[in-house]
């Protein structure tokens, strides 16, 4: 079974009844969940649910006490308090973000064209902060005349684990966009792949406690390196400046209601595995809590009931409900699964994030 399914399962509660815990990612899932823990319902039946059965030759005895012990339960952060804040406070936190509209000194370093599906051009730009350059991957469809329109992507975490971008990352979330007949833009944001972060930042969203001034000006030069990217496409002529669209998987999620506070040039977003983080507290200039009321993008979320990153009832609902987009454009929509739930339903939810890039994009010509 190892290899196809999740292992090591055990039981525990949490508030809302039996789970049974599981260790390491299924076949479906992205690599970081190797290492972390998820929960599914006792009665899930998933094809990439299953557990491994193990036998310690000198007994129970010889393992540590620690193995068989029960799991401390983590406390939550509670939203359902959250009072938005006013316009001169927002402006405060706004502020710290905003950058000089310089000369981007944009060049096309590299042109592949050998895909029958796509021209990827390579394009890196002046940085908003530093002197450094922003790269970026531009992926044009070959499919549909320009001017296209455009998906600009935000990856998940394991974005900060990987130093080099090559071919199409992430590919099983980004291909499809493509394919659909609109360009893609994945810039390779400060603390991703080639760009790696300052030196000695941990860039979990855990670490954040331990250097949130740190964290901090590291949230606002990712958001820079996205308005800038946004500024770039503006230069273009073969792309349609008026139908901008944010994508954003787990971390990019995650990030995603401060990105679009800040910019409000997309018409249109997708938050897939996303929501707030609910086991510890963060800095307010760089908690998405802080920046969703003042999100007017529609947006649509699609998260997996059964999310431990992020909880259904704790995390996911109340992003819902505090981002300031109009209720009828907005939609969280849920399928049975954790995390890694594109993995069984990728088919599922790349109809749900086409459906809704046709809605307000309108379908690629």
């Amino acid at each position: 079974m190892a290899g196809n399914v999740r292992e090591w399962c055990w039981n525990a509660t949490d508030d809302s009844g039996s789970h049974r815990y599981i260790l390491g990612g299924a076949w479906g899932e992205q690599t970081y969940m190797f290492t972390e823990r998820d929960y599914q319902s006792p009665w899930d039946r998933s094809p990439v649910n299953g557990f491994r059965c193990i036998r310690y030759p000198g007994g129970d005895k010889s393992v540590a006490n620690g193995l068989f012990a029960p799991l401390t339960r983590r406390l939550v952060k509670d939203f359902s308090t959250v009072i938005p804040l006013s316009d001169e406070e927002f402006q405060i936190y706004k502020d710290l973000y905003e950058y000089d509209r310089t000369n981007l000194n944009a060049v096309v370093e590299r042109v592949e064209d050998h895909s029958p599906i796509w021209r990827k051009e390579k394009i890196t730009f002046d940085a908003a902060y530093g002197g450094e350059r922003v790269t970026v991957y531009l992926f044009l469809p070959k499919t549909v005349k320009p001017p296209y329109r455009t998906v600009i992507y935000f990856p998940g975490s394991n974005a900060t684990q990987t130093r080099s971008f090559e071919g199409l990352p992430q590919k099983d979330l980004t291909e499809f966009i493509i394919m659909s007949g609109r360009a893609l833009l994945y810039p390779v944001y400060k603390g991703t792949y080639e760009r790696p972060p300052t030196s000695g930042l941990e860039t979990s969203i855990a670490s954040a406690a331990r250097s949130p001034m740190a964290h901090r000006d590291w949230v606002i030069q990712m958001s820079k390196d996205l308005r800038r990217s946004v500024d770039y496409l503006e230069t273009r002529d073969d792309i349609d400046e008026e139908r901008l669209a944010y994508y954003g998987f787990s971390w990019g999620a995650f990030w995603g209601p401060i990105m679009l506070a800040l910019e409000d040039r997309f018409k249109s977003a997708v938050f897939v595995v996303g929501g707030f983080y609910v086991w510890g507290e963060l800095p307010a200039a760089m908690d998405p809590v802080t920046f969703a009321p003042r999100v007017k993008t529609p947006v649509l979320m699609v998260n997996g009931k059964e999310d431990f990153f992020f909880p259904l009832r704790t995390s996911q609902i109340p992003m819902y409900e505090l981002l300031g987009t109009a209720h009828e454009d907005k939609e969280h929509k849920l399928y049975p699964g954790g995390h890694g739930l594109f993995g069984l339903f990728s088919k599922q939810i790349r109809g749900d994030v086409l459906d809704w890039l046709d809605r307000y994009l309108g379908p690629a010509d």
